[in-house]
């Protein structure tokens, strides 16, 4: 794991006696939420992972079950999506998003843009496991077109590596073509190059691209697509850009709006946490002029509010 995590291992662990807080603070009448959130924000993914173990081990029931019983409302969610091994977590979204009512593209958009090859290789293992099926599979028999096309390709975590020196110029100029100079857009090339090439090859295209089309390439998607192929599209050109510059947005987005979007909020928090929270932080701050850690305490309440500020790390 990246070491610009806010969550990092606790030093002197020890899973029994974690598990024994825990315990103490379930049991009898009324829970101590405080001693939850506290020790699980501050122990690493797999030392909670222990944690569950050892309480098992001592007390022969599922800690998870009894997080669940004990807390409620967004805490809950937040404390069990933290329970969560962290390529299972990703496994478990795409699954809530793809066998919804409805899908949930802006799941499916979030991951599939932003983890790394070895990660979607992983979370695809991990679905298979614990759901029966194919990732991929299941985004075909829920999504169409152009966009289930590039999903598609973004689930393989095939990414060619590095720069091709000798395909810079070809690249840009063929989403220029396909793109600001033809009537009608040839989605097909945009598919091809953004899925397939490394985010180190496409931001030396986007650089190329510019200077063709005297515009960034955002811009031209945004003119020549739509829904959520274009949402697809525009998450890729970030993330190749900045994945955290790309998260500092999202969250950003997920505050904004009239009442929050807690799930959106929930799931970056929880999984930066340990990635790359502290880039995300400096990216927001830079953007925004403010901390993200004072825009989660202006927008959250209670002890909701104090876990995920225990995830954020700090007040930039």
């Amino acid at each position: 794991m990246a070491t610009q995590g806010s969550v990092k291992p606790f030093v002197n662990f020890n899973a029994k006696h974690d598990a024994e807080v825990l315990r103490k603070a379930m049991k009898g009448i009324g829970t101590d939420e405080d001693a939850i959130l506290m020790l699980l924000a501050a122990r690493s993914n797999a030392q909670r992972q222990e944690i569950k173990a050892a309480y098992k081990k001592a007390f022969g029931k599922d800690l998870v079950k009894d997080l669940r019983s004990e807390l409620g409302g967004k805490l809950e969610d937040l404390i069990v999506a933290l329970m969560f091994p962290s390529t299972i977590y990703d496994a478990h979204e795409l699954h809530k998003a793809i066998k919804g009512v409805g899908t949930e593209d802006q799941v499916l958009i979030e991951i599939l843009a932003s983890r790394t090859c070895d990660e979607m290789k992983d979370i695809a293992k991990a679905y298979k496991k614990e759901y029966g099926s194919k990732l991929e599979k299941d985004i075909m028999g829920d999504t169409s077109g152009h966009y289930q096309r590039l999903l598609l390709i973004l689930a393989q975590g095939n990414k060619e590596e590095g720069v091709d020196e000798s395909r810079v110029e070809k690249d840009a100029k063929e989403l220029f073509a396909a793109g600001e100079e033809k009537f009608g857009t040839d989605e097909d090339k945009f598919i091809n190059i953004l899925g397939n090439r490394s985010a180190e090859h496409l931001r030396r295209v986007f650089d190329a691209y510019k200077k063709i089309a005297g515009c960034d390439i955002e811009e031209s998607i945004k003119d020549e697509c739509t829904g959520n192929l274009e949402a697809l599209l525009l998450a890729v050109v970030k993330c190749a850009k900045s994945v955290s510059g790309y998260f500092a947005e999202s969250v950003r987005e997920s505050m904004r709006r009239a009442g929050t979007d807690d799930e959106t909020l929930i799931r970056i928090m929880v999984s930066r946490s340990e990635r790359d929270m502290l880039d995300v932080r400096a990216m927001y701050k830079k953007k925004y002029g403010e901390s993200l850690y004072s825009t989660i305490q202006a927008n959250t309440e209670g002890d909701y509010q104090k876990a995920l500020l225990y995830l954020c790390g700090g007040n930039d």
